[in-house]
């Protein structure tokens, strides 16, 4: 679980984040001005800062300054085709940006991304199992429990998506990277080896006429 400060001026756009983090299992809080952040930087540490670049008072770009010699991490969000305001952004020292509107799953990529290669992405524990994505490990008890890239991947967006009922097509298409055909049955064998596997036999629940879902503990 990474601690992720998020810095928009848009009410609506940071609950969004908020609860996509929350989702994929961080913690996560908001400031609605760069004045804000920066009072909230000076009391606490965070893993990462999604930070806006259009902000009352301090711009993103002058808490960029700021940040810089933290060595925080930083995701600029900027809109669509502010070109100029993404290479700024880099040249600063930003580690990524991304462009509103986005994807849900974009945002949770980028970030896992950026704490990756940063060293701050932490395991997800859940109904007793480590799961560690930046290692793409699941242990039980300290020891590992052998599952295939694709079971993995499976797992983990089950788990970034735990008490969501998820539709089979959107499955195949994340884990898969194709639409998926009328014949979904690679899909239900992976889920039939997941719960032998990992003993979820009846957290990984089967959601009728829709696909399937892990429960919220």
């Amino acid at each position: 679980m990474a601690n992720i400060l998020i810095v928009d001026d848009e009410a609506a756009i940071a609950d969004l984040i908020q609860l996509t983090l929350a989702q994929a299992g961080h913690k996560s809080e908001t400031a609605m001005s760069g004045s804000e952040a920066a009072d909230k930087l000076e009391k606490e540490q965070y893993d990462l800062v999604l930070l806006d670049v259009m902000l009352p008072e301090i711009s993103g770009f002058e808490l960029m300054e700021y940040l810089a010699p933290t060595g925080t991490p930083v995701i600029f969000l900027t809109a669509k085709g502010a070109l100029a305001d993404r290479v700024r952004g880099l040249r600063l020292g930003a580690d990524d940006y991304i462009v509103k509107p986005f994807e849900p799953m974009e945002l949770i990529a980028r970030v896992e991304a950026v704490l990756r290669r940063s060293g701050r992405l932490g395991t997800v524990r859940v109904f007793g199992l480590e799961v560690d994505p930046a290692g793409r490990i699941v242990k039980r008890d300290g020891q590992q429990i052998a599952l295939t890239p694709r079971e993995f991947d499976l797992f983990l967006l089950l788990v970034r998506n735990r008490g969501l009922a998820l539709y089979r097509d959107v499955i195949y298409e994340r884990v898969w990277g194709d639409i998926a055909e009328d014949d979904t049955r690679t899909l239900d064998l992976h889920i039939q080896r997941l719960r032998k596997k990992l003993g979820l036999q009846k957290e990984i629940r089967t959601v009728y006429k829709i696909g399937y879902m892990l429960e919220a503990e």
